[in-house]
């Protein structure tokens, strides 16, 4: 839910700014007495308590009356995942609905009621709220059951990563399904009473096989299986099937009739629990997403999953043809129990390296500034105010290192302990406290429903995780668990615990494996289902593990830092951002949005309709960890031309804020509007001038980032100015280590230090950027005119049996920006691919070269090439430009500050190929010089 900005509106919530759903109300904040004697349960040198403080509140309902999960005996003693796309079946906020509201699975859609699961797949988009936002909103198609279920409420009976099993029973008949992110089937058990369909419309039969029955409900296709021997009656809307001695029926949603086939085959293959694990070795996120299933007929074991534009843009797994339509723009169906998606990992650095940009004397007057404040936490009492100050004041820490200001470092510091200590022990104004029927930690005092709707714990925690990163980097004693590293490690276990097994917290609370973000409300009791406004603020707890992992040597949180923003990273860019401009619905005339809802997304947000901090939201807070926002430079620009277009100018209230972003796009832009207005303006209240000046005049001296190229550490990053390139990373360890980028360039990283160079290797000085014509190809998207000697293996995807020739089909994409050259006239691009199909007959690999000519985004010219049939017979073939263009669009010219891109993919085939990288085996030749 709310991701609070620095204005003093942000506590009125206003819902008519917002004008989303109705179920919208203002918070209501009831009071239960504690008993009379709390517990203090020690944890190395802090401590948190086993009640709420006095007159405080847990878990309500929306009139204030005290709640309890509503879950089964089966499923009572496990940790509850609040905060997710399906908590409203287990945190009943709203008294009169025992049930559930809207849960937005995708592909499909749901919502419990007595009757049992309703069911829908809504595909066309409306726009609301004087076209603030796009929702497809949940619509019955039908509803699964009994006959006869009549159900006095509903609970969660089981939960995995992605999938959860609702429970039913009115005395006389029991029912169970599991539902999840991606899956097309719902799967059901039934006692007391044959299966039972429901329709909304009056249904039409395209298929009638017995127990398996193919119907069309307005515009939609479902598959209903019930067990072999049954049969289907259908009368009316009404279709019911007797289970016999079997307890199990399914459905499934189609994406044509012509499915049916296939779908059938997979019926039968109960999904009984889903599970993501990551690795992140060597610059490189890889992540499977696994279903575990069980035969209920036959022996098939495998299934079918739809897979988000955020996952599928990543995998190099075959997919089938079939599609699927989510607010989150396509979803394409895998055939098979799971998937590995990969990544370049996003890069999160302490502070921004040093630069000659920056004037010392001006830095240290604006820290000294910050430092010497009065009241350097403004006035924070509550936990998200408390930990916007920590933020604030983090940021500085290592800016002051940098420039030798240790005293001001060390007052910093001591001021962020001290508050820090005072939160991490018990009994006094403020402290956490443990929930041990929620099985969840609520620092009081708490703010915008952190303690009666368990919203925000990630965004309010991740400024404290944050904060003690920074206090690790330099006082590693102080973070032993023996020390105050036990109560931060707490606060990690409740807000995004990776523990599986941890009977205290559930397995990473807010965040979302599948749908590749976070969830900010806990109990998800909205129409539009559950949502998050400031991403930004989630993101900035994934840079805080990342940097408390390499801090206090704890691989396994670093890992899961890094898992976790470079998953969201994507998410952001496409589902807030529309980066691709392939997610926002046509009608829907925004480039940005403030929040996501299952249902869609909004230009808005909790408190404001302001433009400024709409757009604003999804920033804050500005630190190291913001890196990855630059991935998406033309997204940045459109972003703020609309802010500035519905503004009615330049930004007024946040333009630090927006500033900083432009700066991430456009350093230059962005540091003459700082000359600008600089001495005339106020910070948000999570910043400071001595920050943001550090922020823009650094990346004005060295560049924007740049996503293409990454190290192989999380803590690296890669920026670029024109033809330079400047490498920046910060070794946490006590030895030196030389971190190695993927475009070849290594640095030697001295222990405990950030170090940048401008490439080469190292030790010596760092010489000219690399120059030639002559691309090489990298493993993890790189093309780069270093000498590789090392060969490694790309996986070209299958194209599915489908025919995409002249089409990009999950290409393999490699790219270079900021090249200058002069164009050859008459001078073909040229290019030597090593391709192997193996024993795979009737493949064929295609490719397309793209020219940029100015880095603006939009790409001037484009060639492609025809395909390559390759042989059935292992080992290397050779694929070149002499196949011939199939076509070319576009006036070839010169490259100042241009972007080049080699995209590969199969043309034709049902299977996979392989792509040989990493020498001079394959290359890229460009008619320039």
């Amino acid at each position: 839910m709310p991701a609070p900005p620095s204005r003093s509106a942000r506590s009125a919530r206003s819902a008519s700014a917002l004008i989303l759903v109705s179920a919208l109300t203002a918070l209501g904040l009831g009071t239960t007495a504690a008993p009379a004697a709390a517990a203090t349960i020690p944890v190395g040198s802090g401590s948190y308590s086993d009640v709420r403080p006095a007159g405080t509140s847990g878990p309500t309902t929306n009139t204030g009356t005290p709640v309890t999960p509503k879950l089964t005996p089966a499923a009572k003693d496990k940790p509850l995942p609040t905060n997710d796309w399906w908590s409203s079946l287990a945190f009943q906020r709203y008294g009169d609905n025992p049930h559930s509201t809207p849960m937005y699975g995708h592909p499909l859609t749901y919502q419990a009621t007595a009757a049992g699961l309703e069911v829908g797949y809504p595909t066309t988009p409306a726009v609301v709220g004087d076209g603030r936002q796009y929702e497809y909103a949940h619509k019955r198609d039908l509803t699964l059951g009994l006959t006869g279920l009549n159900s006095p409420d509903t609970k969660a009976d089981d939960w995995s990563d992605w999938t959860v099993t609702p429970y039913w029973s009115d005395g006389a008949r029991t029912l169970r399904t599991t539902i999840g992110h991606g899956l097309p089937f719902v799967y059901a058990k039934g006692s007391g009473a044959g299966a039972q369909i429901t329709t909304a419309a009056a249904p039409t039969v395209f298929a009638d096989q017995g127990n398996v029955l193919g119907i069309t409900v307005s515009g939609h296709h479902y598959a209903l299986f019930a067990p072999t021997g049954s049969d289907w009656n259908i009368a009316g809307s009404t279709l019911t099937a007797g289970l016999g001695a079997k307890d199990y029926f399914s459905l499934a949603v189609l994406p044509s009739t012509d499915a049916l086939a296939t779908y059938k085959k997979y019926a039968y293959s109960f999904v009984t629990g889903s599970k993501a694990s990551w690795n992140t070795a060597g610059g490189t996120v890889r992540a499977t997403y696994t279903l575990t299933t069980e035969a209920k007929e036959g022996s098939e074991t495998g299934t079918l999953q739809a897979l988000y534009r955020h996952q599928w843009l990543h995998t190099s797994d075959p997919l089938t043809p079939y599609t699927y339509v989510s607010p989150r723009g396509t979803m394409k169906v895998r055939e098979g129990a799971s998937f590995t998606t990969s990544q370049r990992a996003s890069a999160v650095l302490p502070a921004l390296p040093q630069s000659s940009g920056v004037d010392r004397a001006r830095l240290r007057g604006y820290l000294n500034e910050a430092a010497n404040a009065s009241d350097p936490f403004s006035g924070a009492t509550d936990t998200y105010w408390t930990g916007k100050a920590l933020g604030r004041l983090a940021q500085l820490v290592p800016v002051a290192d940098q420039i030798g200001e240790t005293a001001v470092r060390d007052k910093l510091l001591g001021l962020m302990k001290g508050r820090l200590q005072d939160w991490f022990t018990a009994g006094g104004a403020n402290e956490f406290s443990y929930d041990r029927t929620w099985k969840t930690l609520t620092g009081y005092p708490a703010s915008y429903g952190s303690d009666t709707e368990l919203n925000d714990h990630h965004f309010h925690y991740s400024y404290y995780v944050y904060a003690a990163a920074i206090v690790a980097q330099y006082d590693p004693a102080w973070a032993a668990d023996s020390a105050w590293g036990g109560m931060v490690k707490t606060l990690v276990r409740d807000a995004a615990n990776p523990s599986r097994t941890d009977s205290a917290f559930p397995f990473l609370r807010g965040f979302d494996v599948y749908a590749g973000h976070s969830w900010a409300s806990g109990h998800q009791g909205f129409a539009a289902g559950n949502n998050q406004e400031s991403s930004s603020e989630s993101t900035n707890l994934s840079a805080g593990l990342v940097l408390w992992g390499a801090a206090t040597g704890d691989t396994g949180l670093r890992d899961l830092g890094t898992y976790l923003l470079t998953t969201e990273s994507e998410a952001i860019a496409q589902y807030w951002f529309d980066a691709d401009e392939q997610v926002f619905p046509s009608s829907f005339g925004h480039d940005t949005v403030g929040m996501v809802w299952g249902s869609g997304g909004a230009y808005a947000t909790w408190w404001t309709a302001n433009p400024e901090e709409i757009h604003g939201i999804n920033v804050l807070p500005v630190t190291g960890g913001s890196l990855h926002l630059g991935g998406e430079k033309t997204a940045v620009r459109r972003n703020l031309a609309e802010m500035e277009r519905r503004n009615g100018g330049p930004a007024v209230e946040w333009r630090d804020i927006l500033w900083e972003f432009q700066s991430l796009a456009d350093p230059a832009a962005a540091k003459a509007k700082w000359d600008a207005g600089h001495a005339s303006y106020t910070p948000e209240q999570g910043e400071s001038k001595a920050h943001t000046y550090h922020w823009i005049n650094t990346l004005d001296a060295l560049g924007a980032p740049d996503a293409t190229v990454n190290g192989d550490i999380p803590t690296s990053a890669v920026f670029t100015k024109g033809t330079v390139r400047t490498y920046a990373a910060h070794n946490h360890s006590a030895t030196t280590r030389t971190v190695t980028f993927s475009d070849g360039v290594r640095l030697t990283v001295p222990a405990r230090s950030t170090a940048t160079g401008t490439g080469g290797t190292d030790p010596g000085p760092d010489p000219e950027p690399p120059t030639g014509n002559t691309f090489q190809l990298r493993t993890g998207g790189a093309l780069t005119t270093a000498t590789g000697t090392t060969a490694t293996t790309d996986t070209i995807a299958s194209a599915g049996g489908a025919n995409h020739d002249g089409t990009p089909h999950q290409p393999l994409t490699y790219t270079v920006k900021g090249v200058n050259g002069t164009l050859k006239p008459g001078t073909p691009t040229a290019f030597r691919l090593q391709v192997d199909a193996g024993t795979t007959v009737g493949l064929g690999q295609q490719a397309r070269v793209s020219y940029d000519l100015t880095g603006d985004g939009t790409y001037d010219r484009t060639e492609t090439y025809r395909y390559f049939a390759t042989d059935p017979v292992t080992g290397w073939e050779e694929y070149t430009q002499a196949r011939g263009l199939v076509s070319a669009t576009g006036t070839p010219g010169d490259l100042r500050g241009g972007t080049i891109r080699l995209e590969v993919w199969s043309a034709i085939g049902n299977g996979t190929a392989k792509l040989r990288t990493g020498t001079a085996d394959s290359v890229l030749v460009i008619p320039f010089q």
